[in-house]
């Protein structure tokens, strides 16, 4: 399914489109910072829209013309040679760029020029791919990089999901980091840096993910690596944008959602994720068509919240927020890190400091050669928007997530303090 709604501001989309309603401000400064040639990390905790924001910036960018501009998603590599052939592949509508990129492949493309169009993107990958292995990844990527860097027009390129190639790398399947799979995730990022640098002004990079790529490049000790990106925080929607939101949408639908169900929304949620505020409607628009009505009351909020967004069925489609945590953490640590936020939980969102003392370092943690310390553990939760610190422990940053972790988690936890 598919919502559209208008306003004055933006564009709202929901189901499987993107999604997209205001963030000017946001746009703006991101624009900025790509006129100004800084590489830059934007981060967030999940489903704030970080995708959206830079495709739309993207679409600006390529209106204004004066940027070529790349959109390359990597969450499905599993090695540099991976992620060079997609940005090569999308560098195909680059016509600066393209020829160099298609001579230096020929051997492995073996198709006349004029031909090329009539191959599907995944056979042109795999072709591409084809010409890439572990001994010239690195000269076949500073090939690449220079194309688009001399091909006429300065190139605004969106690596997304490079956190998961990096942490796929680092940590294969196994999560444990290894001496060899930290050798060569660090020469990939020295190889990454190293481009930033030359084509500076040439080729902007803004790297995003799912996850943060901080917590996991402190695990290695390769937090240096990033140094040429500028963190750029994506911040939760103000209530006034998400009661704004969901007016359009509304008024998009037909449908009558007074102020009060619409701060009522609000306050259940705590922390106006996006995509949240966007799911909730989505819920609350099925709800009152099963029931045949447009008006919405606070006990439908209530019905919709507990019966749809914490059932069995909404907790699939929050079971992410799981399943990073054990990409990033790894076995044990990723059990700590349920533990923890479970205590947080069944003590109304809060995890003491003095319950947080009782969960030993030893035995540790271990992620291969590195052994993850609970401060660790919490730094991840903190930097990936799950709890945030206060004078008395931590506390869920999203109520909705609180709420959720509670239905999945309580029943059967029993907190450290009683065993």
């Amino acid at each position: 399914m598919s919502y559209y709604a208008d306003s004055q501001k933006s564009r709202i989309q929901l189901g499987q489109r993107d999604r997209f309603f205001d963030r000017e401000f946001e746009l703006r400064a991101l624009r900025e910072k790509v006129i100004d040639g800084d590489h830059t990390l934007l981060t967030a905790q999940r489903r704030m829209g970080k995708t959206s924001l830079a495709r739309e910036m993207l679409r600006r960018l390529s209106e204004e013309g004066e940027f070529e501009t790349l959109f390359v998603d990597v969450e499905g590599a599993s090695a540099p040679a991976d992620a060079i052939a997609e940005v090569a592949t999308q560098a195909r509508t680059i016509q600066g760029a393209w020829p160099r990129i298609r001579n230096g492949f020929s051997n492995f493309l073996k198709t006349a020029s004029d031909q090329l169009e009539e191959i599907s993107i995944p056979e042109l990958t795999v072709r591409l791919r084809a010409g890439i292995d572990p001994g010239n990844w690195q000269q076949r990527g500073d090939d690449v990089l220079e194309a688009l860097a001399t091909g006429g027009k300065p190139v605004a390129l969106v690596i997304d999901e490079l956190p998961i190639l990096v942490n796929r790398m680092l940590k294969g399947h196994d999560y444990l980091i290894t001496p060899e799979r930290r050798e060569s995730t660090d020469l990939f990022l020295s190889w990454l840096r190293k481009n930033g640098q030359e084509h500076h002004g040439r080729v902007c990079m803004i790297v995003s993910g799912s996850v943060g790529l901080e917590p996991i490049l402190q695990q290695a000790g390769l937090s240096a690596q990033a140094n040429i990106f500028s963190p750029f925080e994506l911040k939760p929607w103000s209530e006034d944008t998400a009661i704004e939101c969901l007016a359009a949408l509304s008024r998009g639908y037909k449908l009558d959602l007074s102020e009060e169900v619409r701060v009522d929304t609000c306050r259940r949620l705590r922390c106006c994720v996006p995509h949240h505020v966007q799911q909730f409607f989505s819920h609350l628009h099925e709800h009152l068509r099963r029931e045949k009505r447009v008006s919405a009351t606070l006990d439908d909020v209530e019905t919709v919240y507990e019966q749809d967004l914490l059932s069995v069925r909404g907790q699939i489609a929050l079971d992410h927020y799981e399943t990073r945590l054990r990409m990033v953490l790894g076995d044990a640590g990723y059990q700590t890190a349920i533990n923890l936020l479970t205590e947080a939980a069944v003590n109304d969102g809060l995890l003491t400091r003095g319950i947080v003392e009782l969960y030993p370092d030893d035995p540790p943690h271990t992620s291969g050669d590195h052994e993850l310390s609970v401060p660790e553990i919490l730094y991840t939760l903190e930097h990936d928007g799950y709890l945030f610190a206060d004078v008395d422990g931590y506390r869920f940053v999203s109520g909705l997530l609180e709420d959720w972790w509670r239905a999945r988690h309580a029943r059967f936890f029993t907190s450290i303090t009683r065993r």
